[in-house]
């Protein structure tokens, strides 16, 4: 028995508008009709066009760029539904910003994911969908139920797929210390072997040293990660991995593309045969990159969605 919202409305802000169509058109069902804009000073407002009186309603809304828009638009669509009686709230965040301040690294800094999710609570969500948290730990700082979905068996569907039996013979690379844990995981499901890029700075003003751990030599490499934002350390480890450890092509995949900066400049001169990423974040331009190719989340999300509607697991969608 369903004890809570009598339908489902799904609704959306400027960030990823057809991510939102999509997951609707999966589930069989109209986005809501809702509007969201500015006035001339720049402020943000948000108009419902129809009841959502006891509705189970779900916000599809990343905090990408413009991040701080992106957020208010989130955080102001939450008030609107709340003080228009929905039955619950849930804000569906594919891509969670402001993660990755999610501790004191020194003294005085900000946690600025804390204060997000606090921000998310106290505008009126019930609960929170979202995808591949920078940090782990991020759950823990809201007061209400957080799913975190992972983006990694998309990308195993899609490697195990292209590469068939050849991916015994390939190697998953964590570009950091940092991920080791998470591509340690990538690497088993596709029953792959593990490499890690090391890198560190010996003195000041120097450049790092880039250091391989483990045999990569003449083998295809796949490097596992969360974002890639300016590419910097993406396209860095590509190139320690063939320059320092011999590798014989360079794979990449990660959830978020951020893709700040110059990002796509330092992909199309790195030695990545493809960055395949994750539609959480709007899909730039074709044109821009012929080696930037995109996977959709909608299936997932729209399966999770339906699954919270109808008080179900959806520990499946992990595996």
């Amino acid at each position: 028995m369903i004890s809570h919202g009598k339908d489902i409305k799904v609704f959306s802000g400027n960030a990823n508008p057809k991510l939102a169509a999509e997951i609707c058109r999966l589930m069989g069902t109209k986005l809501g009709e809702s509007e969201v804009g500015t006035f001339s000073d720049g402020e943000i407002f948000a108009s419902m066009y129809e009841t959502v009186r006891g509705s189970d309603a779900f916000v599809v809304q990343s905090t990408c760029a413009p991040v701080n828009n992106n957020l208010m638009e989130l955080l102001i669509l939450i008030d609107a539904l709340k003080r228009a009686s929905a039955g619950r709230i849930t804000a569906v965040i594919p891509y969670f910003g402001y993660a990755r301040q999610d501790r004191k690294a020194k003294a005085r800094d900000p946690i600025t994911a804390k204060l997000v999710a606090n921000m998310i609570v106290a505008a009126g969500a019930d609960r929170v969908l979202t995808m591949d948290l920078h940090a782990a730990q991020i759950q823990g700082f809201f007061d209400i139920p957080v799913d975190n979905l992972a983006g990694k068996p998309i990308f195993v569907d899609y490697y195990a797929k292209k590469f068939g039996s050849e991916c015994e013979n390939m190697v998953v690379v964590s570009p950091d210390v940092g991920s080791v844990s998470r591509a340690r995981a990538f690497a088993q499901n596709l029953h792959m072997n593990l490499a890690i890029v090391d890198k560190r700075r010996q003195k000041a003003n120097q450049c790092e040293v880039m250091n391989v751990i483990g045999d990569v030599r003449d083998k295809d490499c796949l490097i596992f990660d969360d974002m890639v934002d300016t590419a910097g350390s993406l396209c860095n480890a590509a190139k320690a991995l063939m320059e320092v450890g011999g590798a014989k092509s360079v794979h990449a995949c990660a959830s978020h593309g951020v893709l700040s900066g110059p990002a796509i400049e330092r992909i199309n001169n790195s030695v990545i045969k493809e960055l395949a990423l994750l539609d959480t974040i709007p899909p730039i331009d074709p044109a821009l990159s012929d080696k930037i190719k995109y996977l959709t989340v909608g299936p997932m999300f729209s399966e999770a969605i339906e699954r919270i509607y109808q008080e179900v697991s959806i520990s499946k969608l992990f595996r």
